[in-house]
């Protein structure tokens, strides 16, 4: 039976970022002594100091308030809370112990990790070219891919969760750094039996009093979409509202109102894509990532391919 100590020690009130902070340097001592039930011999097989593992396991049992150990000389063996306390260490190092083995892979040079997000409209050819391109050089690094738009992305950048991301419009934030690489032309998609179907070119005005389908409020297409209306010098009527441009274009062929959408991957039925001539229709995409984040090799090695590509990020 074990005995409950009377000195002070840590309660169960303690917060438990103390009670990490002052236990964990000792859980690895704990585990080597539990398992040689020897001090002398773990010691010689952790490569420490005898009297650094003696008083290390002491400082344990008064922080946790509890006897682990029965000592008879320098051999040692576990109390039953010695054993409970045991299941929960071998645990514990085994989860850190993958936690680093993960870390470090994901940071290998060669077969590392990047966590990359990139707009909806990027994801059937701009971004599946790009890491074709990449991985000529770099066969063997992974990659977690995340499509979103622009703001969700710029928030899990600052999370943490993001190493890049592809966005529009290119960001403007103190804690952002954001390169421009290249600009995609709007076009003003309509029904393929529409009044202006017969047209190549239009200034945005002549469709002020046409119904329109856009992405929804907080996309970067939809502000500028929203901008361009109002620089034509009108307010868009808007019916339907996405989540993807392809959508949008499939409204569009069914005759539910027209869109200034880049252009697509494949050429679409039913529908009609007119230059619009004015005001210049465009959008900035740019690369983005958190300030003073440091990057593993894999992500600052597909960072410079992406600045490599300035200009010649998109198909003309």
């Amino acid at each position: 039976m074990h005995q409950q100590r009377s000195e002070p020690h840590l309660s169960p009130s303690s917060d438990t970022e103390d009670i990490v902070a002052i236990l964990a340097p000792r859980l690895a001592y704990f585990a080597g002594v539990a398992r040689t039930e020897h001090v002398t011999r773990a010691a010689q097989e952790m490569q420490v100091p005898q009297s650094t593992l003696s008083r290390a396991m002491v400082r344990l049992e008064h922080d946790l308030g509890v006897d682990l150990f029965a000592r008879r000389g320098r051999t040692v063996s576990l109390t039953p809370a010695g054993r409970t306390f045991l299941a929960s260490v071998e645990r514990a190092l085994a989860e850190i112990e993958r936690a680093a083995d993960e870390v470090r892979a994901d940071a290998d040079p060669a077969t590392g990790k990047v966590a990359f997000g990139f707009l909806h409209t990027m994801g059937s050819e701009t971004v599946p070219g790009l890491i074709r391109a990449f991985r000529a050089d770099h066969p063997r690094v992974r990659f977690s891919l995340v499509q979103n738009y622009g703001e969700a992305m710029i928030e899990r950048l600052r999370s943490g969760e993001l190493d890049l991301c592809l966005t529009s419009p290119v960001p403007d934030a103190p804690d952002l750094v954001a390169r421009r690489l290249d600009e995609q032309k709007l076009r003003l998609v309509v029904p393929a039996d529409h009044r202006l179907a017969s047209r190549r070119r239009i200034r945005l005005a002549e469709a002020a009093d046409e119904t329109f389908v856009t992405l929804e409020p907080g996309y970067g297409l939809r502000r500028i979409t929203d901008d361009l209306c109002q620089q034509a010098g009108f307010r868009p009527r808007v019916a339907f509202e996405g989540e993807e441009a392809e959508t949008l274009r499939g409204l569009v062929a069914a005759g539910l109102g027209v869109a200034l959408l880049p252009p697509p991957a494949v050429a679409r039925p039913g529908v009609v894509e007119l230059t619009v001539t004015a005001p210049r229709a465009a959008r900035e995409i740019g690369v983005a990532w958190l300030d003073g984040h440091p990057d593993t090799p894999p992500v600052a090695a597909f960072k410079k391919f992406l600045l490599s590509k300035r200009g010649t990020l998109l198909p003309d």
